[in-house]
């Protein structure tokens, strides 16, 4: 291992998840120091377009090693098995072990499958969204979403904009869609679902999915396809490490993202429980993933030079949600992500949610060919 007491000294730092958040923090942080990145994915998934794929429009898939080529990152096609602190080791599902000087962990979230009965055996999630689209493509019927967030409000206007021709579409939430929106936000969202034609079920709890739909505090829904976009869950990996963690397993990270419990250990995105100053506890999302992830690499850098790192400042801008190719809301907020009244909808909001998403990977690209140069929203210093 590198010896972290040096002044300078260029480090091994393993970086485990190659989402947003790992692969921004694997390419800030390999400007000086030695990087091995470990994901179960050849290629990097563009989680924000998932809604897309899921409906049959399939982007061109980007290697990790294209997007990495000409950094000091080696990547390792594996899973991480177990991690321990102490030895500073990370066991590989391969057989291998790596050990580090640094590691950050990015394993990030996924949908939670738990919350009842039958959605592992009767549902599909978007991390099937290609075993999603290929039985969608071979069928006709009811589908029902189950979900009245971002990820369950896309999917249904991207379904009933693609396929609606074949597929009924539904979307079950337990409140209204779009609960983080103004009023006229939440009212846009709905009319515009109800103009693609998509039935709304409001106000629904799902008690159980089963081979024939769902069954609720309503009643029976028949469906012959149920997609469940509720909630997120994060590994247990942290956890089983012994990295202090809350309730729902999002490890306790101080300012600069280094685990309470492990200071060697770095946490970002959508694992760690993150409470900055003004922005409050950070949401799951891409647009905290990668300042995380960023400030992670930043914090590495400064410790290796024998400085102590200055926390994390970040502010929200806005919620963007894309409703269809033709159609959006982008609702802008305060620091704290609560929503002032203003929305700014139709067109206009669909190209600036296009320009967003593609600024995000066109930040990864800027990122591998000069590391340092990603930015986000910050609040103003006090005068």
């Amino acid at each position: 291992m590198g010896n972290m007491t040096d002044t300078g000294q260029k480090q091994h730092v393993v970086v485990v998840g190659a989402g947003y958040a790992g692969m921004t923090a694997a390419l800030r942080v390999s400007r000086r120091h030695r990087v091995t990145l470990v994901d179960p994915k050849e290629c990097f998934a563009e989680r924000i377009r998932l809604h897309e794929r899921a409906a049959g429009r399939a982007g061109t898939p980007i290697a990790l090693r294209e997007l990495v080529a000409g950094r000091d990152i080696t990547p390792v096609t594996a899973k991480a098995a177990s991690i321990d602190p102490d030895t500073r080791t990370v066991r590989l599902d391969n057989g291998a072990t790596l050990t580090y000087d640094r590691l950050v962990y990015a394993l990030g979230s996924s949908t939670d499958t738990t919350r009842v009965p039958g959605i592992t055996e009767h549902a599909y999630t978007l991390e099937q969204a290609r075993e999603l689209s290929d039985r969608l493509a071979h069928g006709t019927g009811t589908v029902t979403i189950v979900g009245g967030g971002t990820t369950g409000i896309e999917l249904a206007a991207e379904l009933a904009e693609s396929a609606g021709a074949t597929w009924r579409v539904r979307l079950v939430t337990g409140s209204k869609p779009g609960g983080g929106l103004s009023a006229a936000g939440r009212a846009y969202v709905c009319s515009s679902l109800e103009g693609l034609g998509v039935r709304l079920h409001p106000h629904t709890r799902v008690r159980a999915v089963h081979g024939g739909g769902l069954s609720t505090d309503r009643g029976e829904l028949a469906s012959d396809v149920v997609v469940w976009a509720a909630a997120f869950t994060v590994p247990s990996l942290a956890a089983e490490a012994g990295l202090r963690v809350d309730e729902r397993g999002r490890a306790l990270v101080d300012g600069a993202m280094r685990s309470l419990s492990h200071p060697d250990v770095f946490v970002v995105g959508d694992a760690a429980r993150v409470t900055v100053p003004g922005a409050g506890e950070l949401r799951m999302a891409c647009a905290t993933a990668m300042p995380t992830g960023a400030h992670a690499a930043e914090s590495i850098e400064a410790l290796s030079r024998g400085r102590e790192p200055r926390p994390l400042r970040f502010r929200y801008l806005a919620q963007c949600i894309s409703l269809g190719r033709r159609d959006g809301i982008i609702q802008p907020v305060r620091t704290d992500d609560s929503a002032h009244r203003l929305v700014i909808t139709g067109r206009p909001a669909a190209r600036i949610n296009e320009w967003i998403n593609r600024y995000t990977l066109n930040s990864l690209h800027a990122e591998r060919r000069r590391p340092g140069t990603y930015r986000w929203a910050k609040p103003l210093l006090p005068s």
